[in-house]
């Protein structure tokens, strides 16, 4: 089993930043591809950003926050990241961590492990 904690979210007027953590243990973070997902009321859960089991990896973003949100993560720490800057009113969801075997996985059913989630609230 990996345990996945979220923190870092809040509420931000739009334009402002926030950078959720991922704090990961129990399992190897290492070799496992790290991805952020969120979901609005109503809505499913939508892919943000993944990035490759090492360090300084490859990442990818949904088009919706290229440009605004980075990944990243410090295997030393067993920690992802997500830097949320210029964020609009339709950024805001609950934002979740997850680790899959596969590496760049953008889709929920790929994640093997996910966490509670962090609510990211954006006033216009």
């Amino acid at each position: 089993q990996m345990q996945l904690v979220e923190s870092g979210g809040g509420l931000v007027q739009a334009g402002g930043s926030l950078r959720l953590s991922c704090a990961a243990s129990g399992r190897t973070f290492s070799s496992y591809a790290m991805g952020w997902f969120r979901q609005a009321p109503g809505q499913g859960r939508e892919f943000v950003a993944v990035i490759s089991w090492w360090s300084g990896g490859i990442t990818y973003h949904a088009d919706s926050v290229k440009g605004r949100f980075t990944i990243s993560r410090d295997n030393a720490k067993n920690t992802v990241y997500l830097q949320m800057n210029i964020l609009k009113p339709e950024d805001t969801a609950a934002y979740y961590c997850a680790a899959a075997r596969s590496s760049l996985a953008v889709r929920p059913y790929e994640y093997n492990y996910w966490g509670q989630g962090t609510q990211v609230t954006v006033s216009s």
